[in-house]
């Protein structure tokens, strides 16, 4: 029930105003509604912003831990992956796998001639051996002969025979280490049977001598060149394409710059110290 203050007196007014003061004296006091609201958003605004760097944080040590594991385990022996790297084909069952040459190329199959023997007759480790000589000698071969000799792929006859091959013409490749008693002497260097000569020195002070001479149809010619290793005979030979009439496209000076290379020298070396051809023995009394 209400009152209005314009019908009463100053007296009763002030009665009224004195019993309403005494009453909400007696009241408790409000709470204070704005300092707990101010906190709760402060604490709220806290939980936001840890929430906001935790989700960075979490980020972060993903993209830590991606650039960690995505190479492999390599602790565990797993190999890391590449992209665009093909795989080897399986090989079929029942057949072995033939590793493939350091040059890529398979050899050269001759079928031996009655009574002569191949590569094939060796004992397994021994043809591993000289097979995998014959590879390291078919990659320097290539990289030093010129390039009119073609494509030099290895035979599977004798380890000293190779096969270069040229726009359809075939030249056959001889280098020889072979163990040997005898000195080498000069053959003469006949100008009347159209033979060239030249003469070289090798590094620590070998002789080595080229030449290049027609074969027996008198209208080819073969290149050649002679120099004596260690104990044994080295020779480096270039023979004509026949079936062409081609001569040995190379000259004396190319082959004696074969032989120079350091990398020739080194295949020289390991064929003098591990023979893989037989000795040439000194027969005397004729």
């Amino acid at each position: 029930m209400g009152f209005d203050e314009d019908h009463m007196d100053e007296h009763d007014v002030l009665l009224v105003r004195d019993a309403m003061d005494r009453t909400t004296a007696a009241l408790p006091p409000l709470p204070d509604l704005v300092g707990p609201a101010v906190a709760q958003g402060r604490r709220r605004t806290a939980r936001v912003r840890l929430a906001a760097v935790g989700g960075v944080l979490c980020v972060a040590a993903l993209g830590v831990a991606g650039a960690v594991t995505l190479p492999g385990d390599e602790g565990q022996g797993q190999p890391r992956a590449t992209v665009g790297q093909a795989s080897a084909p399986p090989t079929p069952v029942g057949q072995v796998a033939t590793p493939p040459t350091p040059t890529g190329r398979p050899p050269v199959h001759i079928v031996p001639k009655p009574g002569e023997t191949s590569m094939a007759d060796l004992p397994p480790a021994e043809r591993a051996r000289q097979e995998s000589f014959q590879d390291q000698a078919v990659g320097v071969l290539q990289d030093l002969l010129p390039e009119a000799v073609g494509t030099v792929q290895r035979t599977d006859l004798e380890v000293r025979r190779y096969q270069a091959t040229n726009a359809g013409r075939t030249f056959v490749v001889i280098f020889s280490v072979r163990p040997s008693e005898a000195e080498d002497g000069d053959n003469p260097c006949i100008a009347a049977k159209k033979m060239v000569c030249a003469t070289d020195t090798l590094p620590g002070g070998i002789r080595a001598r080229a030449s290049t001479a027609p074969t027996d149809s008198g209208t080819i010619t073969e290149t050649q060149v002679t120099f004596r290793y260690g104990s044994s005979r080295v020779m480096l030979s270039i023979s004509p394409d026949e079936v062409s009439n081609t001569s040995a496209p190379v000259t004396n000076a190319q082959l004696l710059d074969v032989v120079k290379d350091p990398r020739f020298l080194d295949l020289v070396e390991e064929a003098d110290r591990h023979p893989m051809e037989k000795k040439v023995r000194s027969v005397h009394g004729g």
